[in-house]
């Protein structure tokens, strides 16, 4: 069967003996995320002919102001994790605290948790903007047959066992891993099926892009404005500047720079010191996805997945994309930072 043809779910049986832990369970919650993002897909193509937009009128952990589809995306991911009894535990971004998933009839046998930011970029909405939702799953480290525990999910993003997105835009595609590659998957929404459109995905060699919100640039480190300007200059490669693409919806942002060659970065700022992207929910899985499409992610000086978090909505400074790109951010953020490094 040629690759344009194949299914997820024909690659996810096709795939499962490459991983080390196959017992059909990773398949399986696999399977669920790709249901609940065709429906997440379903109701965001609404938007603008029924009241799914705008403010939710609640705050979230965070101090943001939640959307209507924040809200939606987060119940529709969690119901059906939960009606599936797939995973033992759920933490999202727009959860205070995470979910205990109990079994019907005896304590929870799975072996997973997973992780989520159920729609990235949500304010984008309004104004018709590509948004996305990101995952994270981890093998539990509670006994099997226990609750879940906290710890069980501050877990180093090195120990991901899978991770991915779903990008909702000009189509909907679902990319992920599970340490053996990066592939993406486009859905046909006439029929409702997934198909292998990018398999293998690789960042190019070389990085032309730069994904970064300037606005921001007086609150900046020296370093980071150092690169800044550096991305201005005529590189030696091309005889031209770099070019500036920022689109303020990280999976978005973060699928163009794998496609093209690119870097984004959220970098700590005096406004935000800590930066303001989530370990859990938004860096780790894009950081391990990064890092199996030969990319590089770090918070300017240390390796995003190996950052033991501390606290559920942890925050850190991201800089994600091709390795060369990356690489001259991180050396300027040494050579020129004066404020001290981010210590965990």
């Amino acid at each position: 069967m040629s690759n344009k043809h194949m299914t997820l779910g024909e690659f996810i049986i096709s795939k499962q003996k490459d991983f080390k832990y196959s017992s059909g369970e990773l398949s399986r919650l696999i399977n669920s995320i790709r249901l609940a993002a065709k429906v997440v897909n379903h109701e965001i193509r609404k938007a603008g002919l029924v009241d799914i937009t705008g403010a939710a009128g609640d705050i979230n952990v965070q101090g943001e102001a939640q959307q209507k589809l924040d809200v939606l995306a987060n119940d529709l991911f969690k119901q059906t994790l939960i009606n599936r009894e797939i995973v033992c535990g759920i933490a999202s971004e727009e959860e205070d605290d995470f979910v205990v998933v109990e079994g019907q009839n005896k304590a929870n046998e799975n072996k997973y948790v997973l992780l989520m930011d159920p729609l990235d970029g949500s304010s984008n909405i309004d104004v018709n903007v590509s948004v996305g939702t990101i995952f994270s799953i981890y093998r539990r480290i509670s006994p099997v047959g226990t609750p879940a525990t906290k710890e069980d999910f501050l877990q180093k993003g090195s120990e991901q066992v899978a991770a991915g997105y779903v990008a909702y835009g000009t189509s909907t595609m679902l990319v992920f891993t599970t340490g053996n590659g990066v592939n993406g998957f486009t859905l046909n929404p006439a029929i409702g099926t997934f198909y292998l459109s990018h398999p293998n995905m690789q960042y190019p060699e070389i990085g032309r892009i730069y994904s970064v919100s300037e606005g921001y640039f007086t609150h900046f480190q020296e370093g980071m404005k150092r690169f800044l300007i550096h991305c201005k200059e005529l590189n030696e490669a091309d005889n031209r500047p770099y070019t500036a693409r920022y689109i303020g919806s990280l999976v978005s942002d973060f699928h163009r720079n794998m496609i093209k060659g690119g870097v984004y970065i959220y970098p700590a700022t005096a406004i935000t010191p800590k930066g303001k992207l989530r370990l859990l929910y938004e860096c780790n899985p894009m950081a391990f996805i990064c890092e199996q499409a030969g990319g590089k992610a770090s918070d300017g000086f240390t390796r995003i997945l190996d950052i033991k978090p501390t606290e559920l909505h942890q925050r850190v400074p991201f800089y994600c994309g091709s390795n060369q790109l990356v690489e001259k951010a991180e050396e300027f953020m040494t050579e020129f930072s004066t404020e001290e490094k981010p210590t965990y």
